[in-house]
C-alpha cells in the first residue's frame, strides 16, 4: 500500500489566504504612497475592487493590517521571500549580512519606502505605529549589539569596539543610506555601504 500523496492547500482556505496577501500588495502599495495617516482601508479596498467589509473580515482594523504589512516587510526581501538576517551574521559576520541586505534592497523600493515614512510619521508618540517602531528599533540593536559581540569572538571584529556603539551607527548609516536612494536612486547603496564599513571596522571587510 502506498503511502497518500500529501494534500495541496485549496478551496476556501487557498483562496482566503490569496486574498489576505493581495490585500497586504494593496496596503503596501497604499501605506508606501500616503503613509498610514493618509492612506485608509477604502484607498485598500478600492484598488482590488472588493468591500470594506472584506478588509476588515482578514485583518480587523486599520492597525492591524498596518501591522501585518510591517512584519511582513520586516522579515522578507521582496514582500515574499524570507530573509533570515541573523542566521546570516551568524554564517558570514555582520558585514557580509548587512551587504547582502542592501542588494536585495534594491529590488523593494516600496518597502523600504514603507518603513522610511511610516518611521517618520511615528516619531510622533500618538502615532499607530510608534510603539511598534520603538520596540523594532531597540530589537534591532539589541541583536546587531549580540551579532557583533559574536564577530569579536569570531576574531572578525577588533575587541576594542564597542558593539552596541556599532549597531547604532549601522542602524543610522544604514537607514539614511536608504533614504538617499529612495530619493534619488543614483546615489549607489553598496558603494556607500561598503565605504562606511572600510571606514569604521576595515578589519572586518578584509575577514
Amino acid at each position: 500500500m502506498t503511502d497518500p500523496k500529501p494534500s495541496r492547500v485549496r478551496g476556501p482556505y487557498a483562496k482566503s489566504a490569496q486574498r489576505a496577501s493581495d490585500i497586504l500588495d494593496a496596503a503596501t502599495t497604499v501605506f508606501a504612497t500616503h503613509g498610514y495617516t493618509g492612506g485608509s482601508l477604502r484607498d485598500i479596498a478600492r484598488q482590488l475592487d472588493l468591500s470594506l467589509t472584506s478588509i476588515v473580515h482578514h485583518f480587523g482594523t486599520k492597525y492591524e493590517l498596518l501591522e501585518a504589512v510591517l512584519e511582513r516587510a520586516d522579515q522578507t526581501t521582496n514582500g515574499n521571500q524570507e530573509f533570515d538576517f541573523d542566521a546570516a551574521c551568524t554564517e558570514r559576520g555582520v558585514v557580509a549580512a548587512t551587504l547582502e541586505r542592501v542588494q536585495s534592497s534594491l529590488e523593494r523600493p516600496e518597502l523600504l519606502r514603507l518603513f522610511a515614512i511610516l518611521a517618520a510619521e511615528s516619531s510622533a508618540p500618538t502615532h499607530a505605529a510608534h510603539d511598534w517602531f520603538v520596540t523594532r528599533y531597540r530589537r534591532k540593536i539589541e541583536d546587531l549589539t549580540q551579532a557583533f559581540a559574536f564577530d569579536q569572538q569570531q576574531g572578525r571584529i577588533h575587541e576594542d569596539r564597542d558593539p552596541q556603539m556599532l549597531s547604532r551607527l549601522l542602524i543610522a548609516t544604514w537607514d539614511g543610506i536608504q533614504l538617499q536612494w529612495l530619493i534619488d536612486p543614483s546615489h549607489d547603496m553598496n558603494t556607500a555601504m561598503q565605504a562606511f564599513f572600510n571606514w569604521k571596522m576595515p578589519e572586518a571587510v578584509e575577514n
